[in-house]
């Protein structure tokens, strides 16, 4: 028998926190006050207007904190509303100013200035009652001698009996005086639900409420809802957001009892059930069990992903706020540690589902986000590596700015960031004049600036084609030497020249197999996608170019020119054309091959798809495109039918349910061994899963076998 790892029994009447109320009879609102000091409220409500701050011209008395107790108004013995008693405490504020000639002339005080000193304090304090969706504004008079008591000294309280709430609700209690002589008074009072009561039987609005049991056994969790046939009541299943308002998750009218089962992927630290009686104005009860579930904070951390917003923008979404504080780091090709930069993002609490802004000038492919939280690192993504490509082999320059316009400058290596021009064997070491010297010529791009210094990233090919260049100028001396020692064996020429051979297809292998990735730019959410798609190709064996990268050569050549350059190269290097099948992609193609229509509409400088057309067509049409060409589209976007007939001579293959087998066709007849392909193809998977989760929106809540149509309207 599986032993439940959850139970919580939500017994409405029945808590281990437990109130014992007071009862207060008769609807009249009262008012009482400590000794010393008298006071009067006067009848009806007012308007709730504090006005502006003014000064006072002698001591006045002013409310300096609030107090708050739930009470009973009964009307009968089982009809009572849950009540706010609210206490007041007050002190004297300010003081009487001295004549400024008394101390200078020694004249004896005037008598009429001493009798208002002497007379008593009236202050009218005003308690504002503010709850959804009523406010109300009561007004009290308070007076208390002038004599005994002293500038900023306690004089008593005023006791107002009371404000009606409704239960569960949020009530907002406010104080001041008219005139206002300083800031208004403010306290939050939560109200407890039917849960809470030890007299729920003296509430009517509580009797109809059902009994609800959650638990948990192996993956499932089980609403269980405890109530008669007859009984008619609501459950709303929704993420209590802290930061933002709730959000609705799923909603039913049930009747009689009910047994509702989730998953345990469904559950986050911020769900909560909410039940209620379908009747008007029904006392609505929640509870929030999952707030310690380590499943839940699980589920949350899976959940959540890093959105960047163009041009600078971010967000970090979220179905339950996280107490996270998130941090920019620099990650070097190759692997090791993002290394954290200056300036740092926010340090407090990031608000999530919010759009927050990045302190850079620019984007840069190897500048990525870290989330920590609790000190632990929960999520790390490289937001701009799908729009501007894949990690560059570039240094990042720290600059420190000091006094009298003072600069240093660093280069940002794995062991720290090392001053330019030291004596080490770094690469900033060796190449620190270089750097400088394109520091200033403007071959860096400036990402961060402000007073106390700024961040430069330098591009390094150029020097690592110096470097390379030397190794081959080596490797073809020796190469020729070696030549002419076997010229004087003839009989190990030919050896010689298969050994040659196999290593140039070696050298071909090991550089990767050549792909053109050609797609429909349908809309901006595509576009990431495709570019998901080009970056986690490049991290496999295999060299990948798409008009996304090459918007530059796109303008000065044209998209025509391009793609011809683009696809010679390719076939000539025995890669792949992978057409991209998208809505835009299918609707482009059946205009081409409609039977005596017009020439095509014109497109845009960077469709290169549409310019590919007039090549690839032909390469259908004559048979010549299997070997050349395989077909792709993403299934949660396009349906295979939806593709024409025609393109179905070469594989078309689903996204990413197809993976292996679309990258066993890129790869060619080198196809790695099967366990090699499984793991390239779940990594390629993960990479696709946030941009097609954000091409897609956010998805739909999940039904279960429980749940059915019939028991109710989603919201």
């Amino acid at each position: 028998m599986p032993m439940p790892w959850f139970l919580l029994s939500l017994a409405l009447g029945r808590s281990p926190v437990v109130l014992s109320l007071e009862r207060l009879v008769g609807p009249q609102d009262t008012v009482r006050c400590s000794q010393g000091l008298s006071c009067h409220l006067w009848d009806g409500d007012l308007l709730c207007l504090p006005g502006s701050i003014v000064s006072a011209l002698g001591p006045v008395l002013v409310p300096t904190r609030l107090q708050t107790e739930l009470v009973l108004r009964c009307h009968q013995e089982t009809d009572c509303d849950l009540c706010v008693r609210v206490t007041v405490h007050l002190a004297v504020h300010g003081h009487w100013e001295e004549p400024k000639n008394e101390g200078q002339f020694g004249r004896a005080t005037d008598p009429e200035l001493e009798e208002p000193r002497n007379a008593s304090l009236q202050a009218q304090v005003v308690l504002s009652f503010q709850t959804y969706p009523t406010a109300r504004c009561v007004l009290l008079e308070v007076q208390v001698p002038a004599a005994p008591v002293e500038p900023g000294q306690s004089v008593g309280s005023v006791v107002f009996d009371c404000f009606e709430a409704a239960l569960g609700s949020d009530v907002q209690i406010l104080s001041y005086t008219q005139p206002r002589y300083q800031k208004e008074l403010k306290f939050t009072q939560q109200l407890p639900d039917c849960r809470g009561l030890e007299v729920r039987d003296s509430i009517q609005s509580c009797w109809a409420l059902p009994w609800l049991n959650v638990s948990a056994d192996g993956d499932n969790v089980h609403l269980v809802l405890d109530a008669s046939e007859e009984q008619h009541f609501g459950l709303s299943l929704y993420w209590n957001q802290v930061q933002n308002p709730a959000k609705p998750w799923w909603y039913r009218n049930l009747t009689g009892p009910q047994t509702i089962t989730l998953n345990h992927t469904d559950l986050v630290p911020c769900l909560c059930i909410q039940v209620w009686p379908l009747e008007p104005d029904a006392v609505r009860t929640s509870i929030c069990p999952f707030r310690k579930d380590p499943r839940a904070h699980h589920n949350l951390w899976r959940a959540t992903r890093l959105q960047l917003l163009p041009p600078q923008g971010w967000r970090l979404n979220a179905p339950c706020s996280l107490p996270a504080e998130v941090t920019l780091c620099w990650q070097a090709p190759g692997g090791g540690p993002c290394q954290p930069l200056v300036p740092p993002l926010s340090p407090e609490n990031v608000t999530v589902n919010k759009a927050l802004k990045f302190p850079l000038l620019n984007g840069h492919p190897n500048l990525c986000v870290q989330v920590n939280s609790s000190e632990k690192l929960q999520l790390q993504e490289c937001l701009w590596s799908d729009s501007l490509g894949p990690l560059k082999n570039d240094m990042l320059l720290v600059e420190t700015r000091g006094p009298q316009d003072n600069r240093s400058f660093c280069a940002l290596e794995p062991s720290g960031c090392i001053p330019l021009l030291s004596r080490g064997s770094t690469r900033a070491a060796h190449l620190g004049e270089q750097l400088l010297q394109d520091l200033q010529s403007g071959q860096c791009l400036q990402l961060w600036d402000d007073d106390l210094g700024a961040l430069w990233a330098c591009p390094m090919d150029k020097y690592i084609h110096q470097r390379w260049a030397l190794v081959w100028l080596a490797c073809l001396l020796f190469a020729a030497v070696l030549f002419l020692l076997l010229l004087l064996k003839k009989d190990h020429v030919k050896g010689w020249l298969r050994l040659l051979k196999e290593d140039v297809h070696a050298g071909a292998a090991a550089r990767g197999r050549a792909a053109l990735l050609l797609y429909s730019a349908d809309d901006e959410g595509f576009e990431r996608l495709v570019g998901a798609l080009a970056s986690a190709l490049c991290q496999l064996p295999l060299r990948v170019a798409v008009d996304l990268w090459s918007r530059g050569e796109l303008s000065s050549q044209g998209p025509l020119a391009w793609f011809h350059a683009q696809r010679r190269q390719t076939l000539q290097e025995g890669g792949m054309v992978v057409l991209l099948f998208s809505p835009g992609a299918v609707a482009l193609c059946r205009e081409w091959l409609q039977d005596g229509a017009s020439a095509p509409r014109a497109h845009g400088p960077h469709d290169s798809f549409a310019a590919s057309l007039s090549c690839v067509l032909p390469d259908f049409l004559q048979g010549r495109a299997p070997g050349r060409y395989v077909g792709a589209y993403f299934d949660s976007l396009l349906l295979l039918d939806a593709v024409p007939t025609l393109f179905r001579a070469v594989p078309v293959l689903a996204l990413p349910s197809q993976l292996s087998d679309f990258l066993q066709a890129l790869q060619g007849p080198g196809v790695p061994r099967s366990g090699q392909l499984a793991n390239w193809a779940e990594q390629v998977s993960q990479a696709l899963q946030p941009a097609l989760d954000s091409c897609l929106g956010p998805p739909a809540a999940p039904e279960t076998a429980e749940m059915g149509p019939e028991a109710g309207d989603r919201t």
